[in-house]
């Protein structure tokens, strides 16, 4: 149960990082057994959203080039 609070709370955090987590608060787990309840769990690391190219931004309004060399 502390696994999974830890998880919902931290969804960035691996099983790793989890691990680290539960031994600092003296829960005597390995890391196999982490591993086994933390894919038991379904648990995994949200992918995160991807950056768009940062000139997209300003394409938009911009004049378009009517001859060569113009931009």
């Amino acid at each position: 149960m502390r696994l999974r609070d830890l998880a919902a709370s931290r969804v960035r955090y691996g099983y790793r990082r989890l691990h680290v987590l539960l031994r600092r608060e003296g829960w005597p787990v390995n890391h196999k057994r982490t591993y086994r309840l933390y894919s038991e769990e379904g648990l995994s690391i949200r992918a995160k959203v991807p950056r768009r190219k940062r000139a997209w931004r300003y394409r938009v309004g911009r004049p378009r080039a009517t001859a060569p060399n113009e931009v």
